[in-house]
């Protein structure tokens, strides 16, 4: 057990665990989005037909990539204020993204595949909003 728990994030408190489990959640959902449309098309089933198409799931797997990258970063580098800030800046864009999809553009719909993502998002920023004087120095 102790091999296990070496890799994760130095830093006390659940935050930066948090963090790294969202990061590798994540990193899954960008494999599964070059693979298939079924988890893109989940979240964004507000039209029909929908408007999920090979190349816009491949993008979000793209982008979804990304911002588990920076976020295993800020798991690690959780005291890094430069660090931390892009990593709240990841979740505030996604929920922009979804929340501008669903209630905007349409294109989304309030169900399984879309309340993850806001859920998520939502309390992570406001969990890093109301922790940031416990880890950044």
């Amino acid at each position: 057990m102790e091999s296990i728990t070496s890799y994760l994030p130095p830093a006390d408190g659940f935050l930066p665990k948090w963090l790294l489990f969202i990061s590798v959640v994540s990193i899954g959902n960008s494999i599964q989005a070059y693979f298939s449309l079924a988890g893109s098309q989940q979240v964004y089933a507000g039209t029909s037909p929908s408007q999920v198409t090979p190349l816009s799931a491949r993008t979000f797997g793209t982008w979804t990539a990304i911002t588990s990258i920076i976020r295993l970063y800020g798991a690690y580098h959780i005291q890094n204020p430069a660090v931390y800030e892009m990593t709240l800046w990841t979740f505030g864009v996604a929920f922009a993204h979804f929340a501008l999809e669903w209630l905007v553009y349409g294109t989304a719909k309030l169900g399984k595949g879309l309340a993850g993502p806001l859920i998520v998002s939502t309390v992570t920023a406001s969990w890093m909003v109301a922790q940031w004087d416990s880890y950044v120095r």
